[in-house]
């Protein structure tokens, strides 16, 4: 019977893993054009709410704990003590620079341990609460994956501080229930986590989308795997890989590699690739690096499943330093420019939209299809960049740059380190995925992508213009709030908070306002199909300033030829009638 659970839920987990999809780069000092680490991230969730989460720092009662929540579900699983102090949280971003980022995997799916105590989330979490580098949170994911058991699928982390950026993948061990007769309970003999831990060399960058992508991995050489004995070491420069200690032995032992240890993959081995985790997810990866680094044309046919056995390299060294706008580019490819471009297809209708609803796959005549998978998706609940700057202190020089819904509609606006507070328009439960707010941050957005989407190619530049308009004046006013802010943090680290505060919380407040604006402009514009002319964004008129002067867009000649070929004469205007035929 317990089995039959296990195997029960294990099903309905599958089936709910392609909801939740996620895209995150990663980029290092020195591969960055102000030599900042940075990372980003995308919540792609059909059930995911965009708000901005704040944890408030700083001392905590005796007793204080985190509750552990399920993120799949809500299902509340382990409380975890707090210690003494922690830091402040601003989305996926600390006081302390620290940020993280994810993707989930499935992998062998009876490695899912269904009596964990905390989930990936929940390690992110607690991880950004207690870590003052990211060295110190790859430790504590460790721990407490190992002392509470881990209640997910496999994982991805960005972990980046202002001097490092790595990337950790990890996996259950799944439940092997054993009763103890001396306490008179069962127990998971398994619990537990089994992961690796690369920093990603300065200079270059990498990129990861729902797919392990750490293969083999020195297990000398200065690197070290966790144990008590091992921590001391845990901050020496020469150390470039942190790993579990039973990563290859767990894998022996449940017969998933008999080969000799440095010849261990991870990806290969936890994470076996095949044709839809290619092309639904290392597309996503290629389609990163093509953009930035000659000669990924050799890894096409890898990245969309047809040749498997050509694995992209983890990280590559890009020709040019990247910055914030670089990335939040990344974040809106839906594979534009290449075979593969969703506005291409007749998938696309006749607007040229560059979005497939779900689901992804799909059978017809016996055979399976399926529809691409993007960085740029329709339901994505909130995304990121961050920034961490060591040349300034953390309240200042960590930078979330957030925006909710869909990244290629959604606007950026940058959330300092340092603010006491979210704006109230993004804040957490202010709204949600079940109530709508009229003025909340994902209401208002969703309502412009749902109004661009019916006729994308008409009202996707309406779009783009005030998307740039708000994210050039953001990066434009960046260093100038950087430099006011130093200012005052020499005088008094609080005034600058407050200063930080103010800028953050108007600048998001005023991006949903603007884009309230823009929903009505759009409204206006396009009613019932029709386009109203315009200037600068003031409606042209008659000579007597009354009506509007109003064009009627024509389909493209390859859409009115489908339907022809799909219809036949149905449609056709008869111009003349016979005679006879109408006495």
């Amino acid at each position: 019977m317990y089995r039959k659970l296990i195997f029960s839920f294990a099903i309905f987990l599958i089936l709910a893993i392609p909801g939740m999809p996620c895209t995150s780069y990663l980029v290092t000092p020195g591969a960055s054009a102000d030599g900042s680490s940075m990372i980003s991230y995308a919540a792609d969730s059909h059930i995911r709410y965009g708000e901005l989460y704040f944890f408030e720092g700083g001392p905590k009662e005796p007793g204080s704990y985190f509750q552990a929540y399920y993120r799949g579900s809500h299902k509340p699983l382990a409380r975890i003590p707090l210690p003494e102090s922690t830091y402040q949280v601003v989305g996926y971003i600390n006081e302390k620079q620290v940020a993280i980022g994810e993707s989930t995997f499935v992998g062998h799916t009876e490695l899912f341990d269904t009596l964990g105590g905390i989930d990936y989330t929940g390690l992110m979490q607690y991880a950004l609460m207690t870590a003052p580098t990211a060295r110190d949170a790859i430790r504590i994911i460790g721990e407490l994956s190992e002392k509470y058991g881990y209640y997910s699928w496999g994982e991805s982390f960005s972990i980046a501080d202002p001097n490092e950026v790595w990337i950790m993948e990890i996996i259950g061990k799944g439940t092997n229930l054993q009763y103890d007769r001396r306490k008179k309970e069962s127990y998971n003999a398994d619990r537990g986590a089994v992961w690796v831990a690369k920093r990603i060399p300065d200079g270059y960058i990498s990129a990861h989308a729902n797919h392990a992508r750490i293969m083999t991995f020195p297990l000398a050489d200065g690197n070290i795997s966790i144990t008590n004995q091992q921590f001391d070491r845990l901050h020496q420069p020469d150390v470039r890989v942190i790993y579990a200690h039973d990563v290859i032995d767990f894998a022996r032992r449940k017969n998933y590699f008999d080969g000799p240890d440095e010849e261990f993959s991870f990806s290969d081995v936890y994470a076996p690739i095949d044709f839809g985790a290619a092309r639904f997810c290392e597309a996503r990866v290629w389609s990163m690096f093509k953009e930035v680094t000659p000669g990924m044309d050799q890894y096409m046919d890898y990245a969309m499943g047809y040749d498997l056995t050509n694995r992209m390299p983890l990280w590559v060294k890009p020709e040019r330093k990247l910055s914030v706008a670089d990335l939040i580019n990344f974040k809106r490819d839906y594979l534009q420019g290449t075979d593969f471009d969703l506005t291409q297809d007749i998938g696309a209708g006749p607007w040229g939209k560059p979005y497939r609803w779900r689901p992804l796959t799909w059978e017809l005549d016996g055979k399976t299809y399926f529809h691409e998978r993007t960085t740029a998706t329709q339901q994505t609940g909130f995304s990121f960049i961050t920034q961490s700057r060591k040349d300034y202190p953390g309240p200042i020089g960590g930078i979330i740059w957030f925006g909710v819904d869909d990244t290629n509609t959604s606007v950026y606006v940058p959330m300092y380190a340092g603010i006491r507070r979210a704006p109230d328009t993004f804040r957490e439960g202010y709204g949600s995925i079940l109530e709508y707010r009229e003025d909340a941050a994902f209401w208002v957005f969703n309502k412009v992508s749902h109004l661009v989407y019916l006729r994308y190619s008409l009202k996707i530049d309406d779009l783009r213009k005030v998307q740039a308009e708000l994210e050039n004046s953001f990066r434009e006013f960046v260093p100038a709030i950087d430099k006011a802010a130093m200012e005052l943090y020499n005088k008094d680290p609080e005034l600058a908070k407050d200063f930080l505060t103010s800028f953050s919380v108007s600048m998001g407040n005023y991006t949903v306002e603007r884009w309230e604006q823009l929903f009505r402009f759009l409204m206006v514009k396009y009613l019932d199909g029709n386009i109203k002319k315009e200037e600068n964004g003031v409606f042209l008129t008659n000579e007597w300033g009354k009506y509007p002067i109003v064009e009627h867009p024509e389909y493209p000649e390859w859409w009115l030829r489908t339907i022809v070929e799909l219809t036949g004469d149905q449609f056709l205007y008869i111009e003349k009638q016979d005679k006879e035929s109408d006495e």
